[in-house]
């Protein structure tokens, strides 16, 4: 088995990436948005702070990512 194939549809799932993202934008951006109001400073991030954030967005991931399966 060759590990070409592999590589081929990592490639192709990056590809997909920005378009995915450009999907859940409005996720993407309150994620965003939670992460730099909570490092502000010299703060570090903590764990689970901007969970309910991160869960929505990759939750939009994945069902952009359903919807746009070939």
């Amino acid at each position: 088995m060759s590990g070409q194939g592999v590589w081929l549809r990592a490639r192709e799932r990056l590809r997909r990436f920005p378009e995915l993202l450009a999907g859940c934008r409005d996720q993407a951006v309150a994620y965003g948005r939670c992460v730099a109001a909570t490092t502000t400073g010299h703060a570090e991030l903590q764990k689970d702070v901007c969970r309910k954030e991160f869960e929505a967005l990759k939750q939009c991931f994945m069902q952009a990512a359903k919807t746009t399966m070939k």
